[in-house]
């Protein structure tokens, strides 16, 4: 689904409201971030980047116009993970 830059920004406050914000990369002049935010009883997931130092004018969404967002939803998932083994004292 496409929302207008204008509404998530104006009317929704995102990013800043967002349910969910995570950074999911950084490169020399922006900070890319994934977020979930709600929208009339949906949930919606879309990325956004701003300028990773004072110096970098970049704020979320600025050279698009129409930003793409995928309806998601919350769901226990299972999670295989390595572990450390404990030594053992012998």
């Amino acid at each position: 689904m496409k929302f207008k830059k204008n509404f998530l920004i104006n009317e929704l406050d995102l990013p800043y409201s967002a349910l969910v914000d995570d950074i999911t990369d950084t490169s020399r002049w922006s900070i890319h971030h994934e977020i979930v935010f709600e929208h009339e009883g949906k949930f919606y997931q879309t990325h956004y980047s701003e300028g990773a130092t004072e110096m970098q004018d970049e704020s979320p969404w600025e050279y698009e116009e129409d930003v793409d967002c995928d309806e998601v939803e919350l769901k226990e998932v299972k999670v295989m993970k390595w572990v450390l083994v404990p030594e053992s004292n012998t």
